[in-house]
């Protein structure tokens, strides 16, 4: 993450909300999915946040792919940028198989995945949505939520 950050300073203004800001999202991303799946109980559930992470990893080395495609690093930076993502990946790879192989949560629960109880905010079928609140939209006509198709 910290050279995601380092290399998104350096880049241009014209590059503010374009590369930089993507090398920023995704290297935060794979650092909060780890976390997030750190903290379910189901080996399923940890696994498919521990994947979410493995592919904000990958994003976070394209982007620094197409920084130095585009010429604001040099390819002395792109080969050691490429090395910390691999060895992320392999360090996370590795967690994943542990994970896998412990299994928590399987007798418990099985080896199927868990749905979540749907939220409370959540309509669960289209006669729960609100017939008179008009979409938000500011082009194109505002249609009631009760005659959407």
């Amino acid at each position: 993450m910290r050279e995601a950050y380092r290399i998104a300073s350096r880049l241009p203004g014209s590059e503010r909300y374009n590369l930089a800001d993507q090398l920023r999202r995704a290297s935060t991303s794979a650092i909060l999915n780890i976390a997030e799946g750190y903290g379910r109980y189901h080996y399923l559930y940890k696994v498919r946040f521990f994947c979410y992470a493995r592919g904000s990893m990958d994003e976070t080395l394209s982007g620094f792919i197409g920084c130095q495609a585009v010429g604001h690093s040099t390819e002395t930076e792109l080969a050691s940028q490429r090395d910390l993502c691999h060895r992320a990946l392999q360090s996370l790879n590795g967690y994943i198989r542990y994970i896998r192989r412990q299994r928590q949560g399987q007798q418990e629960y099985g080896d199927r995945a868990l749905k979540e109880p749907p939220s409370a905010y959540i309509p669960q079928s289209r006669s729960e949505l609100p017939t008179s609140a008009p979409t938000t939209h500011k082009s194109g006509p505002q249609i009631p939520l009760g005659e959407a198709q």
